[in-house]
């Protein structure tokens, strides 16, 4: 007999990002902690963290995705993330990430010596995605 399946959707202001996935599990980090789904989970809805999302499709298969905060909500065995973007480790352009990471870092140094509270908190934001999208496509350079 198969094993329960769940589906994985993450979609985002710019279209859908990952369509309809069966997965055996996923998992997320949410404002409370990381969660981890299996099929038959009570319903839930929970907002999410900058980081990534594991969706499970085996004992050995997995898709990490960089997501960039929105929320998740479970129910009837099927999970719908909104995120403010969401990249799979495949579209990650590094480069670009890391440029954005020293961009983020310089924005932080400038903000610290201008005492500028709001520019701090955006720049510590845009580094916490760059260096999101950095582990996560890290992680296929690595397998």
């Amino acid at each position: 007999m198969a094993e329960p399946q769940l589906t994985v959707t993450i979609v985002t202001p710019d279209g859908t990002s990952y369509d309809n996935h069966e997965a055996t599990m996923f998992v997320a980090k949410t404002t409370n902690g990381e969660i981890g789904i299996m099929p038959n989970h009570v319903p839930l809805i929970a907002a999410l963290e900058i980081d990534e999302v594991r969706v499970k499709h085996d004992q050995n298969a997995e898709d990490e995705i960089a997501v960039n905060g929105g929320f998740v909500e479970f129910s009837d065995n099927v999970a719908t993330i909104v995120a403010d973007s969401a990249e799979t480790q495949g579209n990650i352009d590094v480069d670009r990430a890391q440029s954005a990471r020293t961009r983020a870092q310089q924005a932080i140094e400038h903000a610290q010596q201008a005492h500028d509270a709001d520019e701090l908190r955006r720049a510590e934001v845009a580094l916490r995605r760059a260096i999101n999208r950095i582990n996560v496509a890290s992680h296929t350079q690595n397998r």
